[in-house]
């Protein structure tokens, strides 16, 4: 997918318009993938089972697809999402306009349009080393343009030096959230310092929400070229930490290997602790777009009924 534009000139009707055309682009291609029998209907027609109203079927869609489908009302919520977005200052990575927080942003803004349209209801938290928002769900066409607000907010007003703690800000969510959700977690999920303590911190957290009876689904988003693979130049650099301000110099190629190393261990464990608890854990690299991001949300939801 080609990414669309987005500045830091942006207004809501700018992030409502990129999210529009992203959820019709992915739904115009969902025609042309494995994933056809999802189709555009799912959007406003749910599949009809035995024992429904007749009079919901739309029989006009019958015709076109030989398919019975029930219209979907205004009042019917299927689906209660929690979005819980880092946007401590490592989220920030790697330039203004284009890094891990406009990303999550624009993906989450996108899955937002898109259950909109399916009449499910969806709510916001923020969180720093703390919850900055938290914003419960509903489906109403006002609460989407205050939590677009929310997030164009964040774009304009940078956090400096603003650290995270993944784990606290989870068990905050997780006492906040009273009815049974979809919590998709948007985090670099590199405040656990990579730390086996900290770590088991965060799969703490996710477990409170599993107890709470909460689904899960945790991007992890990166600029995978440097973060993940270290493709730098053969040169020294001056390396910053985001959250601290902290400065390191060192030659890219000395620490390649070591660091390369290390971030493979680290992402295999949480990679093998999410399957072990049963939590979707999806890479999401910034430079491949937001149909990844979609299409894994499609999947959880077909899952989910």
């Amino acid at each position: 997918m080609q990414s669309v534009n987005y500045d830091n000139e942006t207004s809501f009707g700018n992030l409502e318009i990129l999210a529009q055309q992203v959820v019709e682009g992915f739904i115009t291609g969902l025609h042309k993938s494995p994933f056809h029998g999802f189709s555009v209907e799912f959007a406003e027609h749910r599949q009809y089972n035995t024992g429904d109203n007749v009079k919901s079927i739309d029989w006009k869609l019958f015709a076109k697809t030989d398919k019975l489908y029930s219209k979907r009302f205004e009042e019917e919520t299927n689906l209660r999402a929690q979005f819980v977005i880092d946007v401590s200052s490592s989220m920030y990575f790697p330039k203004p306009g284009n890094n891990k927080l406009t990303f999550s942003i624009q993906a989450a803004a996108s899955l937002m349009y898109l259950l909109k349209r399916q009449r499910d209801a969806f709510g916001l938290s923020l969180f720093t080393d703390e919850i900055l928002l938290s914003s419960p769900a509903k489906s109403t066409t006002v609460h989407q343009k205050y939590l677009f607000t929310q997030l164009e907010e964040l774009l304009h007003k940078p956090n400096v030096n603003a650290k995270t703690n993944l784990s606290e800000a989870l068990h905050q969510v997780s006492e906040l959230i009273h009815k049974r959700s979809l919590v998709i977690i948007f985090s670099d999920l590199f405040n656990t310092g990579m730390s086996q303590e900290n770590t088991d911190a965060f799969f703490d957290a996710l477990q409170h929400l599993k107890f709470n009876k909460h689904e899960v689904v945790v991007f992890s988003v990166a600029d995978k070229s440097k973060e993940v693979n270290f493709n730098y130049e053969n040169r020294p650099y001056q390396f910053v930490d985001m959250e601290t301000g902290e400065t390191i110099k060192v030659h890219a190629n000395q620490v390649k290997e070591n660091y390369s190393a290390a971030i493979s261990r680290y992402r295999q464990q949480i990679s093998l602790k999410c399957a072990q608890y049963k939590i979707d854990l999806i890479d999401a690299d910034i430079n491949e777009g937001f149909y990844p991001i979609l299409q894994a949300y499609l999947i959880k939801r077909q899952k989910l009924g």
